[in-house]
């Protein structure tokens, strides 16, 4: 099946063209085709012709091409090449013959201008997720490109670094400094971004191509049919109260605290109660310590100071089969829990013969039916199909505890609706639910108790969960 189809625009230079489309409808496969990767990288049937300054893409020399275009890719880990974080920026300037004084007055300013300063001699590998993201957009907006190709650059940002980020391309839009092909799912806010919208379809076919306001009214109902999100207000109707059924606590951490590198905590003195049956929202910005917390809470780091018990027990000290059926986190990162070479296999690694006869229905459930999906690589899924492929993988052991890091990110609105389906269905049995989010529509969606940190500590609601109603 072709990644996209019968694909069509004409974009000025400097306009801004916001790309639409569910979950596996191609966008990314047109950003990297933008980019001269595909089909010179990533090879495949390629028909057609792509024109970039005249040139068609196919045909123009690869470094001719990367002097124009900056692309930041849908995994920001993926392009981080240097060890420290100025050094990562200064990568492309150097790969661009800029003089060194220019080099040295331009990095500090690109670093600044992402919401990285003071963290200039950082390893990259010590960010946190939504911090890689911004060192990845650093990157990529330091030769200033006249071609900008971004690929869900906001997904990891908190709420405040992404409306900065889109109040930078706002200024470069209006500067008309380079021309913007933004792929986004959070729509509210690039919307007001975009000169033209492309709206692609569940079979990588444009549903419609123009003007922002004349797309959404010739072809707003099919958008939304096809599980594409609309601009409209993060939270509609209030969230109904959440019921937590137990108050026994299932998962407790005591004064905890802990560093990956000496004298620096991503968390600090954190009390925390859940119960079983649960449903809290992690929050705080970029850096903060949230999935660092997370992975306390199932046992896959160990702290340094207080202590954490799963069900009366110590979870990082558990027999691995044992911690699995106990709790499960969902990673940032997808791929880096993918063992298998095949989705069905990745889904059915390590079950029992009577796990593995739920794994049709919660498939389907998630959009991944095994008749369409069960054969492909998990490598070749979209971004948002391989989030829901991770999810699948922990769902399908029924864990009491679910830790989901950032769960929505690249999540068409079918597929966001499919996970809070599930999610409460799963609350309803008893499992405790905790996602570390800057998703503003799913803390309100999820409706239960929200804990914010800030710099490893916790700084707002609390960390003993309500009575039990």
């Amino acid at each position: 099946m072709p990644a996209l189809r019968d694909v069509s625009f004409t974009l000025d230079r400097g306009e801004c063209l916001l790309v639409l489309g569910p979950s596996g409808s191609g966008k990314s496969t047109l950003a990297l085709a933008i980019a001269g990767l595909v089909p010179r990288e990533l090879h495949g049937e390629w028909f057609g012709r792509l024109m970039l300054d005249g040139r068609a893409t196919t045909e123009t020399p690869a470094p001719d091409l990367a002097a124009i275009v900056g692309l930041v890719f849908q995994d920001p880990a993926s392009q981080l090449v240097m060890e420290r974080v100025e050094d990562d920026v200064a990568f492309g300037l150097e790969n661009r013959a800029w003089p060194r004084p220019e080099m040295r007055l331009r990095i500090p300013v690109a670093i600044a201008e992402v919401g990285l300063r003071g963290l200039e001699r950082r390893r990259s590998t010590t960010l946190s997720g939504g911090e890689q993201q911004r060192l990845a957009l650093g990157g990529v907006l330091a030769p200033r490109p006249r071609v900008l190709v971004l690929d869900e650059p906001t997904a990891n940002l908190d709420p405040a670094g992404a409306e900065a980020f889109v109040e930078r391309l706002a200024a470069i839009r209006d500067a008309r400094a380079a021309t913007i092909v933004l792929v986004e799912h959070r729509v509210e806010l690039a919307w007001g971004l975009a000169d033209k919208v492309l709206a692609l379809g569940r079979d990588g076919r444009p549903i419609d191509a123009g003007p922002p306001g004349d797309v959404l009214a010739r072809s707003g109902r099919r958008m939304a049919t096809e599980g594409i999100w609309l601009p409209e207000t993060p939270e509609g109707a209030p969230a109904s109260p959440a019921v937590v059924r137990s108050q026994r606590p299932l998962v407790e951490a005591a004064d905890v605290s802990f560093g990956y590198v000496p004298g620096r905590l991503a968390v600090e003195d954190v009390d925390l109660t859940v119960a079983a049956g649960e449903r809290l929202a992690l929050v705080g910005p970029n850096g903060s310590g949230k999935s660092t917390l997370g992975l306390l809470l199932v046992g896959l780091l160990r702290p340094d100071a207080g202590r954490v018990r799963l069900g009366g027990a110590d979870p990082s000290r558990l027999a691995a089969a044992d911690l699995a059926r106990r709790a499960g986190y969902v990673f940032q990162d997808p791929e880096a829990q993918f063992l298998a070479m095949r989705v069905r296999d990745e889904v059915e690694l390590g079950l029992r013969p009577s796990e593995r006869a739920a794994v049709p229905a919660l498939m389907d459930a998630l959009r991944l039916p095994l008749g369409e999906f069960g054969e492909r690589s998990p490598y070749t899924l979209s971004g948002g199909e391989q989030r829901r492929l991770s999810l699948a993988c922990v769902l399908v052991r029924r864990p009491d505890l679910l830790v989901l890091d950032e769960p929505t990110f690249g999540q068409d609105r079918l597929g966001y609706d499919g996970l809070l389906d599930i999610l409460s269905e799963r609350v309803e049995e008893g499992t405790a639910v905790v996602a570390a989010t800057h998703d503003r529509r799913l803390v309100h969606d999820l409706g239960g108790r929200t804990v914010a940190l800030d710099r490893g500590r916790v700084v707002s609601g609390t960390g003993h969960g309500a009575a039990a109603a």
